[in-house]
């Protein structure tokens, strides 16, 4: 079953790129006590997710946080190395936490996996966005489809805030 607006996130451990190389950080270091905006896309550098999702948030990043939002994240069944990679390629190292979610733990706990075996990549997160509060689920916008960025794009969640 997935999450739904009202509960609280569930305990998961992602990992991050630091200075000393690959840490991890959990969902307690991610939102306790903040208002966080947290996006999901299928895959780094996909086309959906690279061209269109995340230059949305980058875009509105500063608007967002003028909303009294204390971060932004985006997480992707990628390894640190790629989500690193992909923070880099596209500018968002510093404005965007990139979140490693490499073996999918945290979205299948929220309920939220998508099967793209028939695509070879295995299972992945579906497309989303959602407005955290000290942990506790806010708002969730969730694509009907891994190739959309409609609903969970930063402008459709700007509206909410």
């Amino acid at each position: 079953m997935a999450i739904k607006v009202g509960d609280r996130l569930p305990q998961a451990t992602f990992r991050v790129m630091t200075a000393n190389g690959p840490a991890p950080k959990t969902t307690d270091e991610i939102f306790a006590g903040k208002k966080v905006v947290l996006f999901a896309v299928p895959g780094a550098f996909t086309p959906t997710c690279h061209r269109n999702h995340l230059p949305g948030f980058l875009e509105k990043a500063d608007a967002i946080k003028a909303k009294g939002i204390d971060a932004i994240a985006v997480t992707g069944v990628n390894d640190v190395f790629v989500m690193d990679a992909w923070s880099r390629a596209t500018g968002g190292d510093g404005k965007i936490e990139f979140l490693s979610d490499g073996n999918g733990d945290f979205a299948k706990a929220l309920g939220l996996t998508l099967d793209a075996s028939a695509n070879g990549l295995g299972t992945r997160s579906k497309r989303y966005s959602m407005i955290v509060d000290n942990g506790v689920l806010k708002s969730l916008n969730v694509e009907d489809a891994p190739s959309k960025a409609d609903v969970s794009g930063a402008e459709a969640l700007l509206k909410q805030l």
